[in-house]
């Protein structure tokens, strides 16, 4: 389908981060949208005020009659009362990764991939690009504090950064020019059913490069030998080509140099701690070199960024109480994250509350969802968001809370969880999930701003 001569899109699932990404990018380059979601959030308000028309209830009598291409989500159920009439509609339909695939074919493309670490990434790119002045359009799988949005756009633009989702093999409908791959845990599992296959994604993602083209991967990734491309690693070990050196931190802030055979960045000082953050800016500054952008601009571009909402996402930050917000959900990112709030915060006691995602996630990484946890001093289990997933017997946060080896440890609802903190102040609050924990932290916010 040509895309530019369709004029009216509708959206199922509009809400979703990626497809209120493409949203924006249609409404930008002047298509009328609109779409449905099943419950209204601050980010659909936002689409409102855009000019987008937007409701909430399956009501396929709400579908605007002129309707030119429906895009989907594949969150949508199947049995979704609109999503069955548009199949029957005669009007094409298109999942939103085939719309993305069919984006690349028109831009210099940058696709940024990994189990972990792609949005991070993918918003520091974006970001050292728009102020280094580089006619960039970015798609990005979070919201820029920056840019309060999940988007830059330029019209026109000479590159397209999009975030490629290895989820349902998405990624494997993009074109890249340049890829990054960050990092390869086993996840999805419900998609891939073992590591191995998740690998494989993984090597096809990789052979999409052209034979000109450039593949960034983290140095630990010892995979790609047979990929017949240019190929860069970055990591924080001396012995990757862009590497980190001299990492300390001072008044809570993680400063590094950034160190190449063809270039040298000192003290680059970082507003969002983490060693995987500074993993994150190795990244994010081997793509913004290879494209000409300059030293100065890079360090200052990492050095400008404000993160990503949900990606240690600081909500209070006095001597009293921290707060902090993550969209943590897989055991290796949140053993990233507790060490990196360790690193900065060494004296405070540390309660984590976790959302689990998904029924499956919660039934293959229980024992390592566990292990992660239990180095807190803390640990509050809400129960499994289940996403689109049908409830699973047998399995439910209990079988987490089991394994954990600390005797702090507490299964609350929600509301629990809300009067819990009401009673009891946490020195530092950690909050880690990909399901609506998200949600209640405004209210998990005032309650501790209160106290």
């Amino acid at each position: 389908m040509d895309l530019s001569k369709v004029n009216n899109l509708y959206f199922l699932g509009i809400g979703g981060i990626g497809m209120s990404a493409l949203a924006r990018y249609f409404s930008r380059h002047g298509k009328n949208i609109s779409g449905y979601d099943l419950t209204p959030t601050p980010l659909t308000s936002q689409l409102e005020k855009e000019g987008m028309q937007i409701h909430f209830t399956e009501d396929v009598s709400k579908i605007p009659h002129e309707i030119d291409l429906v895009v989907y989500t594949p969150a949508i159920p199947s049995d979704n009362k609109e999503f069955v009439y548009l199949q029957q509609s005669g009007i094409p339909l298109m999942k939103r990764a085939r719309i993305l695939g069919q984006l690349t074919n028109n831009y210099f493309t940058i696709a940024i991939a990994g189990t972990h670490g792609k949005t991070s990434i993918s918003a520091m790119t974006a970001h050292i690009f728009n102020i280094a002045g580089k006619k960039i359009t970015a798609l990005v799988g979070g919201l820029m504090n920056n840019y309060k949005s999940n988007v830059i756009i330029n019209i026109p633009a000479d590159i397209l950064l999009v975030e490629a989702d290895e989820f349902d093999r998405s990624f494997l409908e993009i074109q890249p020019d340049i890829s990054v791959i960050s990092s390869l845990d086993a996840d999805h599992l419900d998609i891939y059913k073992d590591k191995q296959k998740l690998v494989r994604g993984f090597l096809d993602f990789a052979r999409k490069l052209p034979k000109e083209g450039l593949l960034i991967h983290h140095n630990k990734l010892k995979l790609f030998d047979e990929i017949p491309v240019k190929k860069i690693c970055y990591g924080l070990d001396k012995e990757a080509e862009v590497s980190a050196e001299n990492i300390r931190i001072e008044e809570g802030a993680f400063v590094f140099d950034l160190a190449s055979d063809e270039t040298r960045i000192s003290g680059i000082r970082m507003a969002v701690p983490g060693y995987h953050y500074v993993e994150n800016a190795l990244a994010a500054a081997t793509v913004c070199l290879t494209k000409n952008v300059t030293p100065e601009d890079v360090k200052r571009g990492l050095e400008t960024f404000k993160g990503v909402e949900r990606r240690f996402d600081f909500r209070i930050r006095t001597g009293q109480t921290v707060f902090i917000d993550d969209y943590a959900h897989h055991p290796e990112e949140i053993r990233a994250t507790i060490r990196a709030v360790r690193s900065v915060y060494p004296d405070k006691k540390v309660t984590v509350v976790f959302q689990p995602h998904l029924f499956s996630r919660t039934r293959d990484f229980a024992g390592e969802f566990a292990g992660s946890l239990e180095v807190a001093d803390e640990i509050i289990l809400l129960p499994v968001y289940p996403a689109r997933e049908k409830p699973i017997p047998g399995i439910d946060s209990s079988i987490i809370l089991d394994r954990i080896n600390n005797p702090d440890k507490k299964l609350f609802s929600t509301e629990q969880l809300l009067k819990y903190l009401k009673r009891k102040k946490p020195e530092l609050l950690l909050t880690l999930g990909a399901g609506d924990i998200g949600m209640i932290v405004p209210e998990i916010e005032k309650i501790l701003r209160k106290r």
